[in-house]
């Protein structure tokens, strides 16, 4: 049992240190250049508002075709600040005066990157920049992809891009926003609303018009995305086929197809409700109808009440009838600058009465009420089946004048610019590294180049697993109590099964008696030696002891003889029997007992011992001279 015990506790410490090493690997990147990284950062001695890994940074270069690209490294060179205002608002509040700057990250920086970071609080901000060369919605797909940092995370506020439609007209010093965009892309959060938009506006081929079709909602939980205060990289991908996908952290969250997964569809439907068709006025929607054949009761009485006055119910003992419920409060003073003619006859408050509290009730004590039994209500005719029910009535449908059918709606309108138009209660929120391009490697390139460094120093300076718990902790302090149990769990099995309990008298006997010990052939051969010579002596002795109960009986008989020789001088001899009894006795005295008598003899003391077991008390008799226990009849017989 000992055994097992052990083998227990050694299973509960390995698994304890097996939940340790998982918990430890699931705070570390998979990447091995993190793992070497953090190896560095363990032997620098660095400052701790600094990178804890020297990371030479390079402004990234595209690999391939692009159509836009900036760094921000070189500042805003190439982009153009609205002067304009928003419509329909006071001009005070609808400029866009938001400030913008050119900084490195707050934390985690690479040095020597830089970002685009909107500086202002409920402001209205808006910049942009013209293309390298537009796009245009070919046999290409379309590529766009920027980093985004909350640095204190968000309150209200978006971080979306607008990718501008070209036009002939097109002047970015007044880009507002109402100004013609093609796509709208990226994270906009107010209150516990946490959304990815993903717009294009789609042009309807009948009339002309613009209309903007919403991606559905990513079924992923994006919260964590705008809290975390680390950069993320949002990446849409528009595919010739007219399937999409939006990607975070190069992870896909949401995809779908522009004719299915867009709201509304881009395709209106084929028919539509007829606008002038009207509801016939005999049309019966009811599909239950009073019963008309129904008869109300004789015995209903509709007028009975609801409740009705106990009559079996008494006054209280005690009711204080003529005490109100209410009193003016007698602590009351009236104001000193009332003034009654402008306020009228001052009242003091009203308080419940303090003697009422002490009694069942005061004022007027009237019988409560109690449910009617005789009330029914108003009588109703049973339900029935409407025979003339003929459904919901609903217009007809007719063919729809405004349908079209647009099979490929990837063939949007040509982007010629890029765009940030935002509004935000909360500050330095931090872009960088966008691109467009059309192929899917070169937007991975450069996010390795970019987001890859900061994301490689985010996970170096990363704190430990206990200074994250830690941290929680002081957010949420119920968590103490969770760590606290944690940790008391497996403590509390390792006392429990391998701690050495205290161990019964019974046990310890048991152990030092008869503890199993490994023995050689010698030492077998010995004690079995012993164990014979033990038996011998066994034996010898249980023969000594039979020599030993003989010899006694012999005593005892000779002790018997010579008292009946006592006790026969003593007694008085008559004349006849004198000499023959003398010589009797002398005769005894002068002869020694032959060995056969004395084996009768033997025999007979050992037949007189089962027969005294076997009588009862009475058969035994006591000699009242001397007080000794005589031996029965038949064995003093036997005995001479």
């Amino acid at each position: 049992m000992h055994f097992q015990w052990d083998w227990l506790c050694l299973g509960v410490l390995i698994i304890s240190s097996v939940t340790a090493g998982i918990e430890n690997e699931e705070n570390l990147d998979a990447d091995v250049e993190v793992e070497n990284f953090d190896k560095q950062s363990q032997e620098a001695d660095v400052d701790r508002e600094k990178s804890s890994i020297e990371v030479v940074y390079q402004t990234p270069k595209p690999t391939g075709e692009v159509y836009f690209t900036e760094t921000f490294d070189e500042g805003l060179s190439g982009w153009v600040l609205s002067v304009t205002l928003k419509e329909d608002m006071d001009d005070n509040v609808a400029k866009y005066d938001g400030r913008w700057e050119v900084e490195e990250l707050k934390e985690n920086a690479v040095p020597g990157d830089k970002g685009l970071v909107l500086k202002s609080v409920a402001k209205y901000h808006a910049i942009s920049a013209m293309l390298t060369k537009a796009f245009f919605f070919d046999d290409k797909p379309l590529i766009v992809q920027y980093e985004v940092n909350f640095q204190k995370g968000i309150d209200c506020g978006g971080a979306y891009i607008k990718l501008l439609s070209s036009s002939n007209d097109l002047n970015l010093e007044y880009f507002f926003d109402k100004t013609p965009y093609t796509i709208m892309f990226g994270p906009d959060k107010c209150g516990e609303d946490y959304k990815l938009h993903f717009i294009f506006r789609h042009k309807n081929p009948k009339t002309g018009e613009y209309d903007e079709k919403h991606a559905e909602r990513p079924d992923v939980d994006l919260k964590k995305f705008y809290l975390d205060k680390k950069t993320h990289l949002y990446t849409l991908v528009l595919k010739p086929d007219d399937t999409f996908e939006i990607l975070i952290d190069q992870t896909v969250v949401s995809k779908g197809n522009l004719l299915e997964n867009m709201i509304p569809p881009v395709n209106p439907s084929k028919e539509i409700e007829d606008p002038t068709d009207k509801k016939p006025d005999d049309w019966d929607e009811r599909p239950k109808i009073p019963d008309p054949n129904a008869v109300k009761p004789d015995d209903w009485d509709e007028d009975e009440p609801a409740k009705i006055e106990d009559p079996d119910a008494v006054k209280p003992e005690g009711w204080l009838d003529d005490e109100p419920q209410y009193v003016p409060d007698p602590n009351a003073r009236k104001p000193k600058d009332w003034d009654e003619e402008m306020d009228g006859e001052w009242e003091a408050p009203q308080i419940p009465n303090p003697k009422c509290e002490t009694a069942p009730g005061c004022g007027e004590w009237v019988h409560p009420m109690k449910n009617n039994p005789k009330y029914k209500g108003k009588w109703r005719a049973p339900m029935i089946d409407n025979p003339n029910y003929q459904g919901i009535w609903s217009p007809r449908k007719i063919p729809n004048p405004d349908y079209f059918e647009d099979l490929h709606p990837f063939k949007m309108t040509t982007v010629s610019a890029i765009g940030l138009e935002l509004w935000s209660m909360t500050s330095d929120i931090y872009f960088d590294n966008f691109i467009i391009c059309s192929e899917k490697e070169v937007a991975d390139r450069w996010a390795a180049d970019s987001w890859g460094l900061k994301k490689l120093v985010a996970s170096a300076n990363e704190p430990g697993m206990f200074s994250q718990l830690v941290t929680a902790a002081e957010e949420h302090p119920w968590l103490w109590v969770l760590y606290i149990l944690t940790l008391a769990l497996p403590v509390g099995l390792s006392v429990l099964f391998c701690w050495p309990g205290k161990k019964s008298d019974e046990y310890i006997d048991f152990k030092k008696t008869d503890a199993s010990k490994q023995i050689t052939k010698e030492e077998l051969k010995e004690e079995t030696e012993e164990f014979e010579d033990d038996e011998l002596e066994e034996e010898k002795e249980n023969e000594d002891t039979g020599e030993d109960e003989r010899r006694e009986m012999e005593e005892t008989k000779r002790e018997l003889i010579k008292d009946t020789k006592k006790m026969g001088r003593e007694a008085p001899v008559s004349e006849d029997e004198g000499e023959g009894g003398e010589d009797i006795y002398d005769d005894e005295e002068e002869n020694e007992v032959p060995d056969e008598e004395e084996n009768e003899i033997a025999d007979g003391s050992q037949e007189g011992d089962r027969l005294n077991k076997s009588d009862s008390e009475d058969e035994k008799e006591t000699d009242p001279t001397c007080g000794k226990t005589l031996l029965p009849p038949k064995l003093v017989v036997g005995l001479i």
